[in-house]
C-alpha cells in the first residue's frame, strides 16, 4: 500500500520534536495514536482505508517511533499536553481520535480534559481497563515489565516474529518493516527504542489511570473496540477478565457509548484486522460531535 512521507514538528513551549505521518484524505480530521512501545506505523494497513471519510494523521508519541526521547514526562499530563500542542501547531481543531492500546487511554484522557478539541474517540483494545481494581502495583509491575532485547540479529528476530501466533499467516515484507520500526537497528542488530525505565513510567501511568472516573466526563461520541480470543493460559485469562470488567465500566459510566467485540482477534487489531477495524471507524464517522 502507498505510504506517506513522514514529517517533523517542533512543539512551541514543549521543548520536543514529534514525528507524524500525514495520510491525507477528505473529511473530518482523524488523529491515530499507537500503543506502548509501538509507533505510528502500526496504522499502515488501516490508514489508507480511512482516507475515504477522514483526513488522517498518525502521530509518534514522545519516546516512540522517530519522535524525541526525553528523559522524563511519560505520564498522561505531559503526553496529553504534547498532543494538544501538536494539534495547535498543525492547525487541527475538533479532531476525532482513534487510539490503540495505551493510545486509547490517551484518547480517553484527552476527551475528558479537552472536550472542546475532541469530536469523538475510538478506543482500540485500550482505554477501558482499570488494572488497579485487580492488583497492587508490585504485582502488576512484574506482569507489565517487557523483556530486554540485547542486540538480537535482525534475521534472528524476524525469524521469531514470523512465528508469532495469529501473525504467521499474515506475514509480508511490509509487516516485517512495521515490526522492525518499533526498534532501533544498529550494526544489523535489534535493540529497544524505548528503554525499560521509560517503558515502565508509562506502564505505571496506565496502572494509575481510572477509566471509571474519566468516562463520565466525556461529552463526545465513544466507540470501544475490544479484541477477544479464547484464553489458553493463566495470563491470557487474567487479561480476558480485565477486559470484561472494562466493558462493564464503559456500560455503567457511559451507557450511550458503542461497544464492538471483535472475536478471534489479538491485541494488535490494526495488524490482524485492518479492514474490519477501518470499517468500524468509517462507520463511526456519522456519530462525530
Amino acid at each position: 500500500m502507498p505510504s506517506p512521507d513522514g514529517q517533523f514538528i517542533d512543539l512551541p513551549g514543549r521543548g520536543i520534536r514529534l514525528h507524524y505521518r500525514d495520510w491525507g484524505g477528505k473529511g473530518p480530521d482523524l488523529l491515530l495514536l499507537h500503543g506502548l512501545s509501538s509507533n505510528s506505523r502500526i496504522w499502515d494497513l488501516t490508514a489508507p482505508r480511512l482516507k475515504l471519510k477522514y483526513r488522517v494523521i498518525a502521530l509518534d508519541l514522545r519516546g516512540h517511533g522517530l519522535s524525541d526521547v526525553p528523559e522524563s514526562g511519560y505520564g498522561f499530563t505531559d503526553v496529553n499536553a504534547d498532543v494538544v500542542a501538536f494539534l495547535d501547531a498543525v492547525g487541527l481543531d475538533r479532531v476525532a481520535i482513534a487510539g490503540h492500546s495505551w493510545g486509547g487511554t490517551v484518547a480517553l484522557a484527552l476527551a475528558a480534559d479537552h472536550p472542546d478539541q475532541v469530536a469523538g474517540i475510538v478506543m482500540v483494545d485500550g482505554g477501558i481497563i482499570e488494572i488497579s481494581r485487580f492488583s497492587d502495583w508490585e504485582t502488576a509491575e512484574k506482569q507489565m515489565i517487557p523483556p530486554d532485547i540485547p542486540g538480537v540479529p535482525v534475521e534472528t528476530f524476524l525469524g521469531f516474529a514470523r512465528q508469532w501466533p495469529h501473525i504467521r499467516d499474515l506475514w509480508t515484507e511490509e509487516l516485517g518493516e512495521m515490526v522492525l520500526s518499533n526498534f532501533e537497528i544498529r550494526d544489523g542488530k535489534v535493540y529497544r527504542r524505548l528503554d525499560i525505565l521509560r517503558h515502565m513510567q508509562i506502564a505505571r501511568a496506565i496502572y494509575d489511570s481510572r477509566p471509571s472516573e474519566l468516562l463520565p466526563r466525556v461529552r463526545c461520541p465513544v466507540l470501544a473496540i475490544v479484541a477477544s480470543t479464547t484464553p489458553t493460559n493463566e495470563s491470557e485469562q487474567r487479561w480476558h477478565d480485565y477486559k470484561n470488567d472494562g466493558v462493564e465500566i464503559v456500560r455503567q459510566a457511559l451507557p450511550e457509548a458503542e461497544i464492538l467485540i471483535m472475536e478471534d482477534t489479538i491485541h494488535d487489531v490494526p495488524v490482524q484486522r485492518p479492514a474490519e477495524l477501518a470499517a468500524a471507524i468509517l462507520g463511526f464517522r456519522d456519530r462525530l460531535a
